[in-house]
């Protein structure tokens, strides 16, 4: 294998072993089943239409599925619904996102409402996003 960055990237990030046979069949049932927010999302991500980028959705890294991942910008972005209001969760995802930075990548978070309601200013956004990275 190569020794470039983007295969560094993919090796750090990449899910194996005991942790990808239980995440792979959940991933693929969550990609079936997309929440109303993930599917519209989705719609915009999906063939390289933001700034000809490739994303993954529902995509295993490390022991979590993250919503949509981005590998050569090292991006995850993610979909909260009100569930994530609640202390509990709120503290796990706060672990979780902490667990995803200390990998390297960028972690951003839109609430459904804003997907639904102005998904022109979260592809606007994304699409800043991407830009600023070097």
């Amino acid at each position: 294998m190569a020794n470039n960055s983007d295969d560094k990237n993919t090796i750090r990030t990449r899910t194996t072993g005991k942790v990808w046979n239980t995440l792979k069949p959940r991933a693929r049932t969550m990609r079936k089943n997309p929440t109303p927010a993930e599917d519209r999302l989705w719609s915009r991500l999906r063939r390289k239409q933001v700034a000809g980028l490739r994303f993954r959705r529902q995509a295993p890294i490390g022991q979590f599925i993250v919503d949509f991942y981005c590998p050569s910008m090292r991006l995850v972005i993610e979909v909260d619904g009100a569930i994530h209001d609640v202390p509990e969760i709120a503290e796990r995802y706060a672990s979780r996102q902490q667990y995803l930075e200390s990998l390297g990548l960028r972690v951003v978070r839109f609430t459904n409402s804003d997907v639904l309601n102005e998904l022109d200013a979260v592809i606007e956004r994304i699409g800043h996003i991407v830009n600023e990275q070097p």
